[in-house]
């Protein structure tokens, strides 16, 4: 005897409903739907790239967000001479692995042909703005990606994701422009160009969970590892050709890791035993000082030296 199958019941099927996105998901989406924006807008853009942990996140967000195709913008690193060498190292692999192509601005070919002097503290960190102008002209790029965080620095908070540079690269934050409903203004005027953020709402701790979540690979300077520094205005800083330790500056060996990596000659080490990314996320939600005010000496000229360089021309 044959059993019949009971009728499905009558009416519509709803299929059921989709899980709401995590935050990272979300924060993921905004900023792919920030790179499409600008690639259809603007004809030449180039992304800032240095080997840091935001450049790196926001490359790895810009390669999910135009997979298979290839990225369709450069890579730009403004080179001080006074990097790391496990961060360039790290930026030469990555390049090559994803076949990108890399543009170097040099801050120490412009000093030797004379177009900047050294500063007598040895950093050069504020002699990056010109190098950038110059090879934001030359390559003729309509938009600059940039890894700024609003809750890096309060002079970041006032930006926008679309960023409005003036024909000197300046930034007025006056002629900032609204950005309702994710709606994005790049209109620009011959050389004007538009700096562009898409990790405007994340923060130090969404970084450091969406490299977790994402497996993404880092240069080993942000985990703790033992290495010869010495203390200068409160920081720990490492020791090279840029100008320490000074006489009166004894080296010394310390378990440390980087919060944020620059220029070393402004850049200190955090004392920390955090050797995976686990326990740096731990020591992050702990933390109430932000990386640059914990260890960045170019944040400390001033009150306003983050808003002073922007107006210059500074990312």
């Amino acid at each position: 005897m044959s059993v019949m199958t009971p009728a499905a019941p009558a009416g519509p099927q709803h299929s059921p409903a989709p899980s709401p996105m995590t935050h990272l998901e979300a924060l993921e989406a905004e900023a792919a739907h920030v790179f499409r924006e600008v690639a259809g807008e603007f004809d030449r853009s180039t992304l800032l790239f240095s080997g840091g942990k935001d450049s790196i996140v926001m490359l790895h967000v810009a390669l999910k967000a135009f997979a298979p195709a290839p990225l369709p913008f450069s890579l730009l690193h403004v080179d001080t001479g006074h990097n790391f060498p496990e961060v360039i190292a790290y930026r030469d692999r990555i390049v090559e692995k994803h076949g990108l192509r890399l543009d170097v601005a040099s801050v120490q070919s412009y000093i030797d042909d004379g177009r900047l002097r050294e500063r007598p503290d040895g950093t050069r960190n504020p002699l990056q703005t010109v190098p950038l102008l110059d090879a934001v002209r030359e390559g003729r790029f309509g938009a600059v990606f940039g890894g700024g965080r609003r809750d890096e620095e309060k002079a970041r908070a006032k930006e926008r994701i679309f960023s409005l540079r003036d024909e000197f690269g300046g930034w007025d934050p006056r002629r900032q422009r609204p950005e309702l409903w994710q709606l994005y203004n790049g209109r620009h005027q011959p050389g004007e160009h538009v700096r562009v953020f898409p990790l405007s709402n994340w923060t130090e701790l969404d970084v450091w969970q969406y490299i977790e979540q994402e497996g993404i690979e880092l240069p080993e300077i942000y985990f703790a590892h033992w290495r010869k520094v010495f203390r200068r205005d409160g920081m720990w800083l490492a020791p090279g050709d840029w100008g320490g330790p000074r006489d009166d500056e004894s080296l010394c060996e310390r378990q440390v890791r980087y919060r944020t990596v620059g220029d070393m000659s402004c850049t200190g080490a955090v004392d920390s035993s955090a050797g995976a990314v686990g326990a740096v996320i731990a020591e992050i939600a702990a933390s109430r000082v932000t990386e640059r005010g914990a260890s960045r000496a170019d944040d400390r000229l001033s009150e306003a030296a983050m808003e002073d360089r922007k107006r210059e021309g500074y990312f």
